[in-house]
């Protein structure tokens, strides 16, 4: 083999090269962005399901049941929150009974919690706090969590009509 013809095998294996680093740069830049934008809108989802299941039992009248999701229970209630007190909160008397129109709207990691913002087409938006590691549902201690937010997930679900 002549010296340009080995210069040419050369030159093309380097253009070889810098394709495969070209192309697997991208290929890793994509899969970070798509791994981030899955993590964004999926890292909560626990705790989003936790609150529908909770909105789906009280749509259903099943009041006894969504107590429960509080760590409460008729027979040993909750210490600052008897069962009367949540039927006047989300009973059929109430101005949160009509669940049909509940949805989650904000959905916030705050340290060992989740706070989640429910919005209805009739009645006052509602705060609630689902713990992560008990998963118990209650009320949110403020109305959004303490200090900055870019609130990532509620822009990308505005996108996608979810």
């Amino acid at each position: 083999m002549g010296y340009l013809e080995a210069y040419g095998a050369a030159e093309e294996k380097r253009a070889r090269t810098r394709r495969l680093v070209k192309t697997s740069a991208i290929v890793l830049v994509a899969v970070l962005a798509v791994g981030t934008l899955l993590y964004a809108v999926f890292k909560n989802y626990t705790q989003e399901q936790r609150v529908k299941s909770f909105l789906s039992l009280l749509q259903n009248h099943q009041y006894a049941e969504a107590y429960q999701l509080w760590g409460c229970s008729e027979t040993q209630p909750c210490r600052n929150y008897k069962y009367d007190k949540f039927l006047d909160d989300w009973g059929p008397k109430s101005a949160h009974a009509d669940q049909s129109s509940a949805q989650i709207a904000v959905s916030q990691s705050c340290g060992t919690g989740v706070l989640l913002r429910v919005d209805y087409k009739s009645a006052e938006s509602m705060q609630l706090w689902v713990e992560r590691d008990t998963n118990i549902v209650s009320f949110a201690p403020w109305p959004e969590c303490p200090g900055r937010h870019l609130h990532v997930g509620a822009w990308l679900r505005s996108l996608f009509g979810r």
